[in-house]
């Protein structure tokens, strides 16, 4: 079994930053894309960041400049760093990774943390 355990998150007034981690433990017998995905109430979730386990990054357009995502691979986590932000920065935020176990590949996907920006 595999689970991706997400920290940070919180409340932070426009213009400030955050940080985002997710942790990924279990049987895991490769990694794949990790990332994150954010969604907003009444809105569908959506891309925010990308990277692959060789580095290649994908942004959303809104967040290009602002946002950072980095791997440790040997500690199975992805990281967000969310500077400059703003109040349509708010949303739940969600990791993501594709992981190969002994027996499947798939989509795992963290609990999910609140990220409030106020004006």
């Amino acid at each position: 079994q595999v689970q991706l355990v997400q920290s940070g998150g919180g409340l932070v007034q426009a213009g400030g930053s955050l940080r985002l981690s997710c942790t990924a433990s279990g049987s895991i017998l490769a990694k794949h894309d990790m990332g994150w995905y954010r969604q907003a109430p009444g809105k569908q979730r959506d891309l925010v960041a990308t990277m692959t386990s060789g580095g290649v990054t994908t942004y959303t357009s809104s967040v290009k400049g602002r946002f950072t995502i980095s791997r440790d691979t040997a500690k199975n986590t992805v990281l967000l760093q969310m500077n400059s932000l703003k109040p349509e920065d708010t949303a739940v935020y969600y990791c993501y990774a594709k992981i190969t176990t002994i027996t499947t590949i798939r989509d795992y996907w963290g609990q999910g943390t609140q990220v409030t920006v106020s004006s």
